[in-house]
């Protein structure tokens, strides 16, 4: 993940190594995997490679976006696009913000294949449902649930005979949700020390699923780790542009294939009648 982008900007990898105190390149390289599927790696090297893809579109392409979103961690992407903060900083938000996160209780995350949001949460609404909560709004029939363990576990015996798919994700946390009301907290006081600048492009946030004011990002980041990630909204909102062209940055292409199910799902516009 990201060879060619370390070999084209040596100069912002050893300011991310400074930062951070060990090799970016050597993590996101050769691992090891236990490393990177730990928050308090994935969430730098995440930041590091999607910063540099960014760099690197707008150097070979000479073009800047119109609106930036990034889908969780990928916020921070956008804002550092956007011109809230410079690469450094931003490395430095996603550090604090990543470790406080794996501090944080722990939990995990479990995917909902085939159920719109609205039927998830009326599955948990029920009388003998855990205390789980809906993190992240991903498609129309996607939803992701955060919590601990043994709730998540109940949740998917609610959900499995209804659902096309309940399966849990491979992360260390229960992100998105109530379990990370204390990482919130403190986050909150570490961005108090931050100023923020006036921000180029306009940011579509998690939380809102709409353009950031330039006075609300400490808010709306420390709003991230506890709200739900509305990306389907977000990306409904996007679409509803004139002639939207999106393009995915950074490894892989998951957010690609969630934009096409939201746009596939979307209601057909009424035919004007004369």
């Amino acid at each position: 993940m990201g060879k060619e982008l370390f070999e084209s900007y040596p100069h912002l990898v050893r300011q991310a190594d400074a930062v951070l105190g060990y090799s970016i390149e050597e993590l996101c390289l050769e691992g090891p995997p236990e490393l990177l599927a730990d928050t308090r790696y994935t969430q730098c090297a995440m930041y590091t490679v999607g910063a540099l893809s960014y760099v690197e579109r707008v150097r070979e392409s000479g073009v800047t976006p119109d609106f930036v979103a990034g889908h969780s961690l990928g916020e921070y992407v956008a804002l550092f696009a956007a011109g809230a903060f410079d690469f450094v900083t931003g490395l430095e938000l996603v550090t604090r913000r990543a470790t406080l996160m794996a501090e944080a209780a722990p939990g995990g995350m479990t995917a909902v294949l085939g159920l719109t949001a609205d039927q998830v949460r009326s599955v948990l609404e029920r009388d003998d449902a855990p205390p789980v909560d809906v993190a992240n709004l991903n498609a129309p029939e996607q939803t992701v649930l955060s919590g601990t363990a043994d709730d998540l576990a109940a949740a998917s015996v609610l959900l499995k005979d209804e659902a096309k798919a309940v399966f849990p994700l491979k992360v260390s946390g229960a992100f998105h949700g109530r379990h990370m009301a204390s990482a919130a907290t403190e986050f909150e006081r570490f961005l108090a020390g931050y100023r923020f600048v006036r921000l180029r492009i306009p940011v579509i946030s998690n939380a809102t699923a709409r353009p950031y004011e330039d006075d609300e990002i400490p808010d709306l980041l420390t709003r991230q780790l506890t709200s739900p990630v509305r990306w389907s909204d977000s990306v409904d909102f996007l679409l509803d542009q004139p002639e939207p062209e999106f393009h995915e940055l950074g490894p892989g292409q998951v957010l690609t294939g969630l934009i096409g199910q939201i746009r596939a799902q979307r209601p057909v516009p009424a035919m004007a009648t004369s």
